[in-house]
């Protein structure tokens, strides 16, 4: 007998969506890759075709993570083991981010 897990990847892969749900493990994990300090005043909500959305806590915010995107990428993809995000685009939702 299969075990479920050996199925889901199977079907998974099939469908397309084994890259995107490898994806989703950087929005899960986003707080660990960042740390405690960019964690306070950030949160991953969304992962399609390899662009990590993430909401900022305002524009100060985003401009500086601005200039740390290109090691954000990288530092995500060493943890996922492949190159699944292409890109990290932040946002400054209205209202504020909800926890």
């Amino acid at each position: 007998m299969e075990h479920v897990a050996g199925v889901l990847s199977r079907v998974l892969q099939r469908l397309g969506l084994d890259e995107e749900l490898i994806g989703w493990r950087a929005v899960g994990e986003w707080g660990h890759l960042v740390g405690p300090r960019v964690a306070r005043h950030t949160r991953a909500v969304a992962f399609r075709d390899g662009v990590l959305q993430v909401e900022v806590e305002g524009s100060a915010w985003m401009h500086e993570l601005g200039f740390l995107k290109r090691d954000l990428v990288r530092k995500i993809n060493r943890h996922l083991g492949n190159p699944f995000v292409r890109e990290v685009r932040f946002i400054v939702p209205r209202g504020g981010i909800l926890r």
